[in-house]
C-alpha cells in the first residue's frame, strides 16, 4: 500500500502538469487565430462524424477546458469561475469568429493563481505539521466546490501538503526503526527532526513541479485550449504542437537521430539519466548516467551554447541532429570534473519499441512467443523497419528451431499502422479480407491479404488484455473470425474501432513568419471485423477469459469522453480456417483448467481488492489512524505477494541470433533476463502453451 499511497500522492500534488504553467513569452494572437481557423476547417471537412458547432458543443468544450486547467480545484476561486461561466455557451461563436477573449481571460487569471499557489506552499511548509489531530482529506475533486477566498485555498493546500508529508514521515519512522534493529549505534533522529526532513522532501517535490510549469511556454498552453475543442469530437482526435508531433513520430517508428541518451531536467541542470543501448553515446563510452550537460556546440559553430536553466525541450533540440553530424558537449562528470566530448550523431533505435521473441520449452517440446509492443512503422517511409518485417524475421528464426506452436502477445499493445496489421494477419492465412473500413461518406472498403503464401500454418494463440487496442483488435478479431487462432485474455479488449490520420497543418498554410503550426490527428474512418461487427466500444471478446489486474477497473473506450457509437455493417466474404479442429472442445478444456487454477483465483481476488481501493476518496491525515490503515493494507499486500512467487514449468531462451548480440551488449542481456523471469511467472503464457498443445492434439500440424 505504501507504493499505492506514493502514486496517489503524486497525482494529488502534481495533477496534470502539462496543463498548468506560467508562460515566459507573450502570446501570438495571429498564430492562435490561424490555428483555430485551420483546425475548425479540417475537423468539419475530414472528421468521420463532424460535430455541429452550437451551444451544446460550446458547453462541452467549456467544461473540459476548465477541468483541464484546474482538475483538483486548487487554483481558481468561485469568483473566477463566475467570470468564466459567462462564456460557457459562447465558445462556438468565438471559434467561428476566431475570438480569443475567453482564452486570454483564463490564461491571465491562471497566471495570478499559480503565483499565489507558489507562495502558499512555501509558507505552509515552513511550519511543522501536527499529525495528532483527527484530520482527513477527501480527494473526490468532482464534487468539491471551488474556494471563495484565500483562507479556504490555504486550507485546501494545507491538507494536501500535510498528506504528502505524512506519507514520507511514516516511511522515515519505519526506515529508522528497521535500521536501529540492525545497528544499535546508528544516530537516532527525533520525531521533530524526521517531520522536518519529511517537509523538506515535500517542498523539494513541489518546487520541481513549479519549475517544470515555468518551463512550458504559450504554445504549450494554447494547445490545452485547442485540445479541449478537438477532443469534443472523439477521444482520439488530438492536436499536436510541433514538438509533440516529433515525439509521436518517434513513438511510431522507434527511431530518432541524435546521441542516444535520455535526459531529465533537475533544478536548472540537464542530466543524463539513461544511455540507450546501441546508440552513438553508448558505442563511444564517452558519457555516463549522472553526467550533467553544461554546454552544446554544433560542428559548424565557433561558440558553445549554455543550456543551464534552459527548457528541456529546447536543450534536446540542440543536442539532437541529423545522422553523421557532430556535436560537442561540455559535461560535468559525476566526479565533479568538467570535460568536453565530441559525439557523431546517428540513428538511434529504441529497442523496447520493437518485436522480440523467445523460445518456450515445456518438457521436451518447443514453442515460440513473439511480443509485439505496437504496430510500428516510419510515418515518412513505410518501407523502413516496421512491425511486419520484424515479425516475419522472428517467425523465420523460430521455424528454424522447429517450434510446434506460436503465441503472439498483444497485451498492452495500443495499436499503430493499419497497413502493418493487414500485412501481419496475412502471414497466417492464404488470402482474404482482414478488415473493413468505412469512410465519412458511408462507403466501405475491404482491406485484403492478397499474398497466397503462409509464413506460419501451425497452432496459433493470441494474448490480449483490456489495453490491447485498435490494430491489436483488428488482428485478434480477424484471427478469431477465421477461427485461425484462439484468443486468450480479458473479457474484452479496449474497444477502439476508429482510424486516425495525421494532417500537417503547415501544408495548409505556408508562411514562415507564423512558425510551425504542428499537426492534427483526426478520426477519419471506422473499421469493422470481417464478420461485420465493430470493435468500437465492444472490443474483441476473448475465446478464453482470464482475470487480470484490470478486470474490475473502467479503462476502455466506453469509459472515455465522447466515444463514437457501436454499429454493424454487412459481413465480408471469407472462409474459416479448415485446419483448426475441435475449436469448441479446446476452449472447454482450457476453461476447466482455469476453474481449478489457484493462481488465477488469487489474481481475481487481487483485482477486486485493487478496484475497491481505487474507489476510496477519503484518507486520514492523523498519524495513528494512517498507520493503522497502512498496516492493514500491508497485510493484504503480503498476502497477494504470492502472485509474484508463482513459477510455471516453462523455460525461456533467446534465439541464437540474439545470443550473439547479447555477447556484445550486456544491457540487452539484462533486459532479456528480466523478461524471461517475468514470463516464467506468467500464468497466461502457461495457459497459452497448454492451449497450443490441445490444438496440436486435435489435428496434426501441417509442415511445409
Amino acid at each position: 500500500m505504501k507504493r499505492s499511497i506514493v502514486i496517489l500522492l503524486f497525482c494529488v500534488m502534481v495533477g496534470v502538469a502539462s496543463c498548468s504553467f506560467i508562460s515566459k513569452t507573450e502570446t501570438n494572437p495571429e498564430r492562435n487565430k490561424l490555428l483555430i481557423d485551420l483546425i475548425s476547417f479540417v475537423l468539419d471537412r475530414e472528421h468521420f462524424d463532424a460535430r455541429t458547432i452550437n451551444d451544446n458543443f460550446s458547453s462541452e468544450v467549456y467544461n473540459a477546458y476548465i477541468k483541464a486547467l484546474d482538475p483538483q480545484k486548487r487554483y481558481f476561486y468561485k469568483s473566477d469561475i463566475e467570470k468564466f461561466k459567462k462564456f460557457e455557451n459562447l465558445i462556438d461563436d468565438q471559434i467561428k469568429n476566431k475570438d480569443l477573449i475567453f482564452f486570454n481571460l483564463t490564461y491571465d487569471i491562471l497566471k495570478i493563481r499559480l503565483e499565489e499557489a507558489k507562495n502558499l506552499y512555501v509558507e505552509l511548509l515552513d511550519k511543522p505539521f501536527d499529525f495528532n489531530k483527527k484530520d482527513s482529506i477527501n480527494i473526490d475533486y468532482t464534487n468539491l466546490d471551488y474556494v471563495e477566498n484565500l483562507d479556504e485555498l490555504k486550507n485546501r493546500w494545507y491538507d494536501r501538503l500535510k498528506f504528502s508529508t505524512l506519507n514520507t514521515y511514516y516511511d522515515k519512522i519505519e526506515e529508522q526503526d528497521q535500521n536501529t534493529e540492525n545497528d544499535t549505534e546508528i544516530e537516532v533522529l527525533s520525531l521533530q527532526e524526521l517531520e522536518k526532513a519529511s517537509r523538506e522532501i515535500t517542498k523539494s517535490s513541489i518546487k520541481e513541479y513549479f519549475d517544470f510549469t515555468n518551463d512550458l511556454n504559450v504554445k504549450d498552453w494554447f494547445s490545452v485550449y485547442i485540445n479541449s475543442i478537438v477532443e469534443a469530437y472523439d477521444p482520439h482526435t488530438y492536436y499536436f504542437a510541433p514538438r509533440d508531433k516529433d515525439r509521436f513520430d518517434i513513438s511510431m517508428s522507434g527511431k530518432l537521430e541524435g546521441i542516444g541518451a535520455r535526459l531529465q531536467k533537475k533544478n536548472d541542470h540537464i542530466k543524463i539519466v539513461e544511455v540507450i543501448s546501441g546508440g552513438p553515446a553508448w558505442r563511444g563510452e564517452e558519457v555516463e548516467v549522472g553526467d550533467i550537460i553544461l554546454k552544446v556546440k554544433q560542428e559548424d559553430e565557433d561558440e558553445a551554447v549554455s543550456i543551464v536553466g534552459m527548457r528541456l525541450d529546447d536543450a534536446v533540440s540542440l543536442i539532437k541532429g541529423p545522422k553523421g553530424t557532430e556535436v560537442t558537449l561540455t559535461l560535468r562528470r559525476v566526479s565533479g570534473t568538467v570535460e568536453e566530448v565530441i559525439i557523431t550523431r546517428d540513428v538511434v533505435e529504441l529497442e523496447e519499441t520493437y518485436a522480440k521473441s523467445t523460445l518456450v520449452k515445456k518438457d521436451k517440446r518447443l514453442y515460440g512467443l513473439i511480443n509485439l509492443p505496437k504496430f510500428y512503422f516510419n510515418p515518412q517511409n513505410y518501407k523502413e523497419r516496421n512491425a511486419t518485417s520484424d515479425i516475419k524475421k522472428e517467425i523465420k528464426y523460430l521455424k528454424e528451431k522447429k517450434v510446434e506452436g506460436l503465441i503472439i502477445d498483444l497485451r498492452n499493445n495500443g495499436g499503430g499502422s493499419l497497413q502493418a496489421v493487414v500485412d501481419i494477419a496475412g502471414l497466417f492465412i492464404k488470402t482474404g479480407p482482414i478488415v473493413q473500413v468505412k469512410r465519412k461518406n458511408g462507403s466501405t472498403q475491404v482491406l485484403d491479404d492478397t499474398d497466397a503464401s503462409i509464413l506460419w500454418d501451425g497452432p496459433l494463440v493470441i494474448l490480449v488484455n483490456e489495453l490491447s487496442a485498435s490494430a491489436s483488435e483488428i488482428l485478434a478479431a480477424a484471427m478469431q473470425d477465421y477461427k485461425r487462432a484462439i484468443v486468450i485474455g480479458s473479457k474484452q479488449t479496449y474497444g477502439k474501432g476508429t482510424v486516425q490520420n495525421i494532417i500537417d497543418l503547415n501544408r495548409l498554410y505556408r508562411n514562415k513568419s507564423i512558425g510551425d503550426l504542428g499537426a492534427i490527428k483526426i478520426t477519419t474512418q471506422k473499421f469493422y471485423r470481417v464478420n461485420g461487427g465493430s470493435t468500437q466500444l465492444e472490443g474483441v471478446k476473448s475465446d478464453i477469459v482470464v482475470p487480470d489486474q484490470y478486470s474490475y477497473i473502467d479503462i476502455g473506450e466506453k469509459d472515455q469522453e465522447n466515444p463514437l457509437p457501436f454499429d454493424k455493417i454487412e459481413k465480408a466474404s471469407y472462409s474459416e480456417w479448415s485446419y483448426l479442429k475441435g475449436y469448441d472442445d479446446i476452449i472447454k478444456h482450457s476453461r476447466k483448467r482455469m476453474e481449478k487454477n489457484i493462481q488465477l483465483q488469487l489474481i481475481d481476488e487481487n483485482a477486486k481488492w485493487i478496484a475497491d481501493r481505487r474507489d476510496l476518496n477519503k484518507f486520514s491525515i492523523n498519524f495513528e489512524n494512517y498507520k493503522t490503515e497502512i498496516l492493514e493494507n500491508e497485510k493484504k499486500i503480503t498476502y497477494f505477494e504470492k502472485i509474484k512467487d508463482y513459477r510455471s514449468n516453462l523455460n525461456f531462451n533467446s534465439l541464437p541470433y540474439e545470443l550473439k548480440l547479447i555477447e556484445k551488449d550486456s544491457i540487452l542481456g539484462e533486459k532479456r533476463k528480466r523478461w524471461h523471469k517475468s514470463l516464467s511467472s506468467d500464468v497466461y503464457v502457461e495457459e497459452a502453451v497448454n492451449v497450443l498443445q490441445d490444438i496440436e492434439s486435435e489435428q496434426p500440424r501441417r509442415r511445409k
